[in-house]
């Protein structure tokens, strides 16, 4: 069923929702012309409802992409990206030779920030011929469902989120790392700030630990709940074309990018919207 959202000036989005449980595809909007205040609203309030939205046929330009995410908040810069990299706030993920850097594994973006992005705005530049989808989770359905014991424990619970959790720290000055970003506590469900909605909020990537458990207690929990994200039910799939986006809400989902396609080679562009500090509601 297609949801259609009018806007100032006659202007519409059409909204086709791509899986029951989170995903649309937007059309109706040229994102390489300047957006009113309204339609940005409206593309907002998209995010929020259906948690990732996908956009086709969107040749911006570097200076667009920058612009556009602009519109939804201050951006991140990657501490991957270097100095002299002209639109800082674009993060290049180019997988296909040696040194990429992959994603290919559930996570929700900059978790180890005291305060994590709201979402990513990502662009294909590069696709292989076949394969390097997109999955995206609902962390929310997640928490939904659970048992009622289970929810009420976790509600208690929070979790140590580290930059270098992964242990991927070759070449990495990991003293200089440690004092850029120290470790950080979020609460192990988080409370959304827009829905009220409780989510799943820890992840293979960047939670190293649950709180006040032993190793072996939290290396369970953190399996278990990691593994949510791996539940069809929970998840939709996104086929990239070129100058396809993806937008999504980092409080409330994960993502994994799939490595089926190497060695052909693959190139994304991101911006990454700055968030708020999580907290659980009780």
């Amino acid at each position: 069923m297609t949801a259609t959202i009018d806007t100032v000036g006659s202007k519409t989005l059409r909204i086709q929702p791509i899986s029951p449980a989170l995903g649309a595809e937007v059309e109706g909007v040229d994102l390489t012309q300047p957006l009113s205040d309204e339609t940005v609203a409206e593309i907002r309030a998209a995010v929020v409802e259906f948690k990732v939205i996908f956009f086709r046929d969107q040749d911006i330009t570097p200076e667009q992409h920058v612009a556009f995410g602009r519109r939804f908040g201050d951006l991140e810069i990657h501490p991957s990206t270097p100095d002299d990299q002209p639109h800082r706030e674009i993060l290049h993920l180019k997988s296909g030779g040696e040194g990429a850097l992959r994603a290919d594994i559930w996570h929700s973006d900059v978790t180890y920030r005291p305060c994590p992005s709201f979402g990513s705005i990502l662009r294909a530049r590069t696709i292989p011929p076949v394969g390097g989808d997109t999955l995206f989770c609902n962390m929310a359905l997640a928490y939904e469902g659970l048992s009622p014991a289970m929810k009420d424990w976790l509600c208690t619970l929070s979790a140590e989120h580290d930059i270098l959790a992964s242990g991927r720290t070759e070449g990495v000055d990991v003293e200089r790392v440690r004092k850029l970003f120290p470790i950080v506590e979020h609460p192990v469900i988080r409370t959304h700030p827009e829905t009220g909605e409780r989510v799943v909020y820890v992840n293979r990537t960047f939670t190293s630990r649950i709180k006040g458990l032993s190793e072996k207690e939290s290396d369970w929990l953190l399996d278990h709940l990691s593994a949510l994200a791996s539940v069809p039910e929970y998840q939709c799939r996104f086929k990239w074309q070129p100058n396809s986006i993806a937008f999504w809400d980092n409080r409330a989902t994960q993502h994994y990018a799939s490595t089926d396609y190497l060695p052909a080679f693959r190139h994304m562009e991101r911006v990454t919207v700055i968030g708020d500090k999580p907290y659980f509601e009780p």
